[in-house]
């Protein structure tokens, strides 16, 4: 009954006027199916926990362990790069199970919380990246039979609105999380035990909510596009071979069909355009880091620095993805692109008055807002229902290889030539691959006519 009631629309449901798809009474149904809402809540819940870690990991290493910015490279390009050697895994367990998205996604999320209690233990750089690979590891598991699932409970007019509420709800955790890891800080003696401790009991709690409140999904329940034609009623004039349902011809969820994918032209363009503007965007610890020097912020007020961005995304989130269901998620995935190389112009201008921090952190929330669901909900349009998984971890995995060449690349460029070059060297960058990017994705005349 759940199942049934978290599909945004059936064969033949009339439409309104916005895409949302209307009962036969004409009662309006929601924008946003259950099962996206039940996601939400075990994304909001998973992130307060994740994010009371990244808040404080940043200082924790730099500070507390003495890394140099090199060392924190690879450790940060290991927690967010890691899951990419296992995104494809996930979403081909998930595709080939036919109704395993749920407990794919359950696996990841577990792996994920089993891995803080281990933080207490590890204190050298050996130790901590196998920890941090282990949770990305889960990450990288979870991530695309998630998003798969989302996709697949709505309608391609809604599931920009879709991932964006997705995604608010799961920025709230990120909101949240840095915040109660400010607070344990200052309330506890031995701070960062205390931190690591609390986010493996929130994690715990969002695997039950996962269990117990989100329904198994797949290709089997998907849902049928609202502006689905209803099927014609069969008379007794129908030829009897043609009595019977053909069956849907869909692709084999096999890892060759998976990669197979690729050669759809849209999923390849903005695969590779993910790949190419990850490799300039500098990872979000090392840009707070860019903000303490520049503000002096005392290190007891550091873990309150991602609540900016987390903010800006959450208030963002949802406009932003309801506009991509409108002009198309390619325009407000470059122009989100922009928002960040003018945080990045902030940080190296010589502006020192007091609106610089919330003119950085909005711009890079508003970055996210722009491009975390938009990219995931333009990449399912190009992806056949058997297969949702195994795409989107497609594109996943190439944006998440580059994101960790990028921090390895911007932490050596740290140490070598000081943070403002490193600096300098990714904004440019990052504007050469913005504008090849915004030529690759400019639509052909095909798709214009």
């Amino acid at each position: 009954m759940y199942v049934a009631d978290s599909r945004a629309g059936a064969p033949g449901a009339p439409v309104s006027a916005d895409g949302a798809a209307r009962s036969p009474a004409g009662r309006r149904r929601a924008a946003v199916a259950p099962t996206v809402l039940a996601l939400g809540t075990v994304s909001l819940i998973t992130d307060v926990s994740s994010e009371m870690v990244t808040a404080v990991l940043p200082l924790y290493l730099v500070a507390g362990l003495g890394l140099s910015p090199l060392g924190f490279g690879l450790l940060d390009g290991v927690y967010n790069g890691f899951s990419a050697l296992v995104r494809l895994a996930g979403g081909h367990l998930a595709d080939r199970g036919g109704g395993r998205h749920k407990w794919v996604a359950g696996l990841g999320y577990g792996i994920s919380a089993l891995c803080k209690p281990l933080l207490l233990l590890a204190h050298t750089l050996t130790p901590i990246g196998l920890v941090l690979a282990a949770d990305r590891t889960g990450k990288g598991l979870r991530t695309a039979p998630r998003d798969a699932l989302i996709s697949l409970s709505s309608t391609p007019e809604t599931r920009g609105r879709a991932f964006g509420v997705h995604r608010a709800m799961d920025t709230a955790g990120a909101l949240l999380g840095p915040l109660a890891a400010f607070l344990i800080l200052r309330a506890t003696v031995d701070g960062y035990d205390a931190v690591f401790t609390v986010s493996f009991c929130v994690a715990v709690t969002g695997v039950l909510v996962l269990v117990l409140f989100v329904p198994n999904g797949g290709p089997a329940t998907a849902t049928t596009p609202a502006t689905t034609p209803p099927t014609p009623a069969i008379t007794s004039s129908t030829p009897t071979a043609t009595r019977r349902a053909a069956p849907t011809q869909t692709a084999r969820p096999t890892l060759r069909a998976a990669l197979g994918l690729l050669r759809r032209r849209d999923l390849r363009r903005l695969t590779v355009c993910a790949l190419l503007l990850g490799l300039a965007t500098v990872s979000d610890s090392f840009v707070y880091l860019l903000l303490q020097r520049r503000l002096g912020v005392p290190d007891r007020w550091f873990a309150l620095l991602p609540l900016g961005t987390a903010a800006a995304f959450l208030l963002l989130a949802v406009p932003l993805g309801r506009l991509a269901d409108r002009m198309g998620g390619r325009r407000v995935f470059l122009a989100g692109h922009g928002a960040l190389l003018l945080a990045y112009g902030v940080l190296l201008s010589s502006w020192h008055g007091t609106a610089l921090p919330y003119a950085v952190l909005l711009l890079h929330g508003g970055f996210y807002a722009a491009t975390d669901g938009v990219l995931m909900a333009a990449a399912s349009d190009s992806v056949p229902e058997a297969l949702r998984s195994s795409g989107l971890a497609l594109v996943q995995t190439g944006q998440a290889l580059a994101r960790f060449t990028c921090s390895l690349g911007f932490g050596a460029a740290w140490t070598l030539w000081g943070d403002r070059t490193a600096l300098l060297v990714s904004t440019v960058a990052l504007a050469v691959c913005a504008l090849c990017c915004s030529r690759v994705l400019r639509p052909t005349r095909e798709e214009t006519s």
